[in-house]
This record gives C-alpha cells, sequence and structure tokens, in this order.
C-alpha cells in the first residue's frame, strides 16, 4: 500500500523549494518572451477580424410611388409600346407577386414613352447612390479621409467615368484611393462585394491610414426598361424596382456594428439550365431585355441544394453534421424510398436567429423556405420588403437588416444568415455577428411605416 506513495519521492529528488531556488530571473524573463513570441505568431497567423461599422440605404420620395392603378393608366398611354395582352400579363403577374403599392421607381418611367438614355441612367445613379452613401458616411461618422477603397456593384448598366469614380468625385476621395466597379454580378453583386471587401481589409498592413472600404450596391432600371412583348422578358418590368444601399467596413473594431462571419460563394455555371435561367438577350424583334425563364424558382432552389453542402460544415456545430451524414447514409442504404424529403434537414434557425433572403420573388423566397425548413417567422424581413420595396437586387438584403433593426429584434450576439442569388447561378451567403445594436430607435428606409408591418399578404388565387 505504500509503495505508490513512495516511488514519486525516490524519482522527485528536488523539493518545491529548491526548485524556485534553481529558477533563475533570466529563467523568467525567456520564459515570458517566448510565451508573447507565440502569442503574436498566433495573431500574426489568425486571419483578421472584419467589422461592419454601419450601413445605409435610399429611401424613395412619395414622388417616385408606384401603385398598380398607375402603372396600368400609363401603359395605356402607350399602346404602340405595352400592347392588351402584355399589359394584362403583367397586372396578373403583379397581383401574385406579393409586392404592395408603395414601391418606388424613377422618374424617367413616367416619361411617355420612358427615357432609356444614358443621362437618365446617370441621374437615377445619382440621385441612389449619393443618398445610400450620404446616410451611410452620417452614421458611421466617417471621413472621405477614412475610405481607402470603394466598391461598386451594378450588373446592367455601365458609364464611363465608372460609378465607382462618380463617389470619388462627389466626396472628394483621396487620390489613391482604390476603386473597383463590378458588373453582371446581379442580385448576389453586395455580398460578393462583401468577399472582396474582407480580403482586402486582411490584406492590408495593419495601422494603414485609410483602410475602410466602402460597398455601394444598386441597379440602375432606366436602361432596363424591356418594350417587346415576350413573357418572360416582362417580367422583370414587374418585379425590379429602385433602391441602393451603402456600407462602410473596416479591419477595426472601434465603433462597429456587426463582425463578418464566414463567406462562402459557389457558382453552377458548368450545367446549362443554371447558366440559362437569367439571360440577357434580344427578342425577335430586336428588344434586348432579361429572359427569366419560369423554371427560375426550382432552378434556384436546386442550385441552393449544393450550396448548402458548401456552407453548412462552415456554420454548423458538428452535432448538426454528424445527424445530417447519419441521415443521408440510413436513406442511402437503408431506406426503400427515392424520396429527399426523409433526409434531416439541418436545423438553420437554431444557428441564426435572423434569416435576410434575397427577394427575388415570391416563388423564390417560397421555395428557400421549403428547402432550409425556415419558418415563416424566419422569412419576414424578405416577405415584407418585397411588399414594401419590390426586389431591388443586391441592395434588399440591407433593407431587410434594416427591417430587423427596425422592430427592435436584433440584440447583442445575435448571427444574421445572408442569402443571395444571382444568374449563373450564382449563390453567396454572408454571416454577420451583432457586437452593438442600435442604440436609437431606426431612421433608415423603415421610418414612418414599420408600425404596419408585417402585413397580410393576398392569398395567390389561380386564374382559369
Amino acid at each position: 500500500m505504500l509503495f505508490p506513495v513512495a516511488m514519486p519521492e525516490r524519482a522527485w529528488r528536488v523539493s518545491y523549494g529548491e526548485l524556485v531556488v534553481l529558477v533563475t530571473p533570466v529563467d523568467v524573463l525567456m520564459l515570458v518572451i517566448l510565451g508573447v513570441g507565440v502569442a503574436m505568431l498566433w495573431r500574426a497567423c489568425r486571419p483578421r477580424d472584419v467589422y461592419l461599422v454601419d450601413y445605409g440605404c435610399f429611401l424613395g420620395e412619395p414622388r417616385h410611388r408606384v401603385p398598380l392603378a398607375t402603372a396600368v393608366e400609363h401603359g395605356r398611354h402607350m399602346p404602340w409600346y405595352v400592347d392588351e395582352e402584355s399589359a394584362s400579363f403583367m397586372v396578373r403577374l403583379y397581383e401574385r407577386s406579393g409586392i404592395g403599392e408603395e414601391t418606388s421607381i424613377p422618374d424617367s418611367y413616367r416619361y411617355l414613352p420612358p427615357e432609356r438614355g444614358v443621362e437618365a441612367s446617370r441621374e437615377e445613379a445619382e440621385l441612389v447612390i449619393f443618398s445610400a452613401v450620404d446616410k451611410a458616411f452620417s452614421r458611421t461618422r466617417a471621413t472621405p479621409e477614412d475610405i481607402g477603397t470603394v466598391i461598386v456593384a451594378c450588373s446592367f448598366t455601365t458609364l464611363t467615368p465608372a460609378f465607382a469614380d462618380a463617389v470619388a468625385n462627389r466626396y472628394g476621395l483621396r487620390a489613391g484611393v482604390r476603386s473597383v466597379n463590378l458588373s453582371g454580378m446581379g442580385c448576389s453583386g453586395a455580398l460578393i462585394c462583401v468577399g472582396l471587401a474582407r480580403n482586402i481589409l486582411r490584406a492590408a498592413p495593419p495601422g494603414e491610414s485609410g483602410h475602410a472600404v466602402l460597398i455601394v450596391s444598386t441597379e440602375i432600371l432606366s436602361s432596363m426598361f424591356y418594350t417587346g412583348t415576350k413573357r418572360e422578358m416582362l417580367v422583370p418590368n414587374v418585379l425590379f424596382r429602385m433602391g441602393a444601399a451603402a456600407m462602410v467596413m473596416s479591419s477595426s473594431p472601434e465603433r462597429a456594428r456587426f463582425r463578418l462571419g464566414p463567406v462562402v460563394r459557389t457558382l453552377t455555371a458548368a450545367r446549362d439550365a443554371d447558366y440559362r435561367c437569367a439571360f440577357q438577350e434580344e427578342d425577335d424583334q430586336g428588344v434586348t431585355g432579361i429572359n427569366l425563364s419560369k423554371d427560375l424558382p426550382v432552378v434556384a432552389a436546386n442550385a441552393l441544394k449544393g450550396h448548402i453542402i458548401a456552407f453548412g460544415p462552415a456554420v454548423l456545430p458538428v452535432h448538426e453534421l454528424l445527424r445530417v451524414a447519419f441521415s443521408f447514409l440510413k436513406h442511402k442504404f437503408l431506406s426503400t424510398s427515392t424520396s429527399m424529403e426523409e433526409v434531416y434537414r439541418p436545423a438553420f434557425h437554431k444557428v441564426f436567429q435572423h434569416f435576410c433572403i434575397h427577394p427575388g420573388g415570391r416563388r423564390v423566397l417560397d421555395e428557400v423556405q421549403r428547402g432550409l425548413g425556415l419558418s415563416d417567422a424566419d422569412m419576414e424581413a424578405s416577405r415584407m420588403t418585397l411588399h414594401r420595396f419590390g426586389n431591388m437586387a443586391s441592395s434588399s438584403l440591407l433593407y431587410e437588416l434594416a427591417y430587423i433593426e427596425a422592430k427592435g429584434r436584433m440584440r447583442e450576439g445575435d448571427r444574421v444568415c445572408m442569402i443571395s442569388f444571382s444568374p449563373g447561378i450564382d449563390c453567396s451567403s454572408v454571416v454577420w455577428e451583432c457586437v452593438k445594436p442600435a442604440a436609437e430607435p431606426d431612421d433608415g428606409p423603415w421610418a414612418g411605416c414599420i408600425h404596419r408591418y408585417p402585413v397580410q399578404l393576398p392569398r395567390i388565387v389561380k386564374r382559369p
């Protein structure tokens, strides 16, 4: 019984008191230096955190509002542009779209016929972009000297000078400011810009002055209006509305409101059906427009499945991943059913407190909700943004974030999942963690109307 106790005493010949005597100040200093060195190496190898300082969104004035009655009357005054059959089709589509009566269109749409020239596009761009940037600067208290990079995403309109140059000119940005203009990225443009900004901020030398990144996302409608009769190309006339959002991102946590989490992007353009589902082309009469396939919601849902395979491991806990894996193996080897409905769907609603899904249309949101197993509460911000503002391309996600904040639902530590789709199909996901909720009631795009939301959307009634 005494042997196990005696052995350590014989093996350990130096007492603790003698050990303290043996350790010299030089040894302590060396240990401290080694510890500091390891800590510095760990910090140098660890990716630098990136933050969203704050954001601003364009809000149209009452004169920009376009209720259905106004659109119908306007179309009747242009029988040479919009025939009766096309007008009836767009009215039926509007009634099923989930879009309300307060969305905004540019002034160029009110001309007879609509103005589609360069000047109209430039006027619209300056209106929405500068308004969004003004609000972002006001909320972040950033100055032009703080901006080291400007990134602007606008898919279907590219002018010279570019929109990034217009921002630099308007706000007097430094001569050494970096500028990037992204076109053709569609409704994923804002999240693609976030990924680019993250890489730029992580690569910048620590302490570099003018390190903040200004992101602007918009879509200019003045050049997009389709005047032909092909139904698939009339859809954008109904769904798209005027809007823009601006974000200031930084690698400094000072005054930041959200910390950037995983950024995941997948592209399925190698599949012909995905590549052609949203295609800019000319119709049989030579009129240019965007052809949105009727199968777009289903194609987007299938692309989302592949995207979740890449996105899930980046955000889901290990036990959720194991449940998915076991469910898939059980279905593959033990189940006699061919349906994938039996496979366990990850509980994303347990990982994220808020969801911002691109409001590409009512059917798109329905497919995403079904695919991710989300509740109506999870989809509220997306559906209400579609109703109040329409599809504003990639800037829509920031309006959804503003909805959540205007409702007072954002808390410190809450995680937000943003998912968007664009032609290709390009699926992008970004995760944000709230580090500082808004201190005051929101004065953003939902000011003056947030008390009326959520609204009950009309049920879809299929006509014979």
